[in-house]
């Protein structure tokens, strides 16, 4: 039986919320638009909520955002990987540069790979290959990648890392 931690549950659930908020700022790189804070989020949901919940926090913000009409279908599978190779790596390691290294690999290049189906099939792009996301997705993930990496450089120096993370353990 699978329990829940409700304090990461609510965690999750406020950074959907603020995904889905600054959504409005993204920038048009080639075929897709970028949304740098989705990855600065995905990093930051990974390295404190761990697989499950980062995975659900990302396909959360992509169905609502995609609801508003502010997102794309290419955030499901973009997000989704990304959110999850990042939290398991972390996961495995606890080093934080394996949680950059996840989301770049994850949300660039597989994620970007697994757009092509989506974008071929459901989009109707029929000029669509294997790699045409691969490029726009990982400029836009090293972007919200170092964005992450100067926070949570902020929280560890501060101390306050460690902290809340331990605030969100079970007890």
């Amino acid at each position: 039986m699978m329990r829940i931690n409700l304090k990461k549950l609510a965690v999750a659930g406020m950074m959907a919320a603020l995904g889905v908020c600054l959504s409005a700022f993204s920038i048009p790189v080639g075929a897709s638009r970028c949304f740098p804070i989705q990855h600065l989020l995905n990093v930051l949901a990974g390295i404190f909520l761990g697989p499950g919940y980062a995975v659900g926090f990302a396909f959360s913000t992509a169905l609502i955002r995609n609801l508003m009409g502010t997102g794309s279908l290419l955030a499901f599978p973009g997000s989704m990987a990304g959110a999850f190779l990042c939290a398991f790596l972390y996961q495995q390691t606890g080093k934080m540069w394996t949680a950059f290294a996840g989301e770049l690999a994850g949300t660039g290049v597989i994620g970007g790979m697994l757009c092509y189906p989506v974008a071929k099939l459901l989009l109707g792009n029929q000029e669509a290959v294997v790699f045409t996301y691969v490029v726009p997705f990982s400029i836009s993930t090293a972007g919200g990648c170092i964005l992450a990496a100067m926070l949570l450089g902020v929280l560890c120096k501060a101390g306050t890392l460690r902290y809340l993370q331990g605030m969100l353990q079970e007890t």
